[in-house]
């Protein structure tokens, strides 16, 4: 189950997208929003559970009950830890760039957030957010690794997440060629969100000032990036959506 900090990080990737249109009441003939999406005491879809994102044998992201490939909940799991976490709905599906996990110890996790494709946002852009775990994903906590987007989806294509045992690293080619990386320490229980504790540090820098930092970064299973397989849908794509 989501906790209320969880909750926070959908707030971020999907909530706080503040998305123009994305809200009101089901209408007759039933029209489907991202307002009634996110509000929805459960999602009737009955589409089959399939892995968008393969860490190893045992630990993967599932996504269950959606609707096509933008709209439905991710989970975390480890079925070797009985693990199984919700990472919230229409977020981590639609992260377009690249992702690798390749921390080896197991601790340190990360899963950034996107926006289903096609939404607009404020005047403003909003902020989208990133949920990371340092207990073999336990728990996560929430953080904003994008701000000011006006269109996360296609914006999230300039990012690339790596994970190691001691950091987690956020790279930006929006601006130009050269990325510019935000490297994030990743100890036991840390919010990044806070003053870091005392002797603990970040750091930032152009890639280009350490080029092969990356290199031996990899997923155990080799992927890097969120694979959805479109094709499977469910039979009831239009099924009503009841309130909390």
């Amino acid at each position: 189950m989501a906790t209320s900090r969880m909750r926070c990080a959908i707030a971020l990737a999907t909530v706080t997208v503040a998305l123009q249109g994305c809200s009101g009441k089901p209408q007759e003939p039933y029209v489907f929003t991202l307002g009634d999406f996110l509000d929805a005491k459960e999602l009737p879809y009955d589409s089959p559970p399939q892995v968008i994102y393969r860490i190893d044998d045992h630990r993967f992201v599932t996504l269950e009950h959606y609707r096509d490939c933008n709209y439905g909940q991710a989970y975390y799991n480890d079925t070797r830890a009985g693990i199984k976490t919700g990472l919230g709905r229409a977020s981590v599906e639609d992260y377009q760039g690249r992702l690798i996990n390749a921390d080896s110890t197991g601790r340190n996790l990360a899963f950034p957030s996107g926006a289903p494709p096609g939404l607009g946002t404020s005047d403003h852009g909003v902020e989208v957010g990133l949920l990371y775990s340092t207990d073999g994903g336990k728990t996560f906590a929430a953080m904003a690794y994008m701000e000011h987007s006006f269109a996360p989806y296609e914006d999230s294509k300039d990012y690339a997440v790596f994970v190691s045992k001691n950091a987690l690293y956020i790279a930006n080619r929006s601006a130009d060629d050269d990325a510019y990386v935000v490297e994030y320490p990743m100890v036991p229980g840390i919010d990044l969100n806070k003053p870091y504790p005392p002797g603990v540090t970040g750091d930032s820098f152009a890639l280009s000032k350490q080029p092969g930092i990356f290199a031996k970064l990899r997923t155990p299973s080799g992927q890097d990036r969120i694979i959805c397989n479109s094709s499977i849908k469910p039979t009831n794509p239009d099924a009503p959506l009841a309130p909390q």
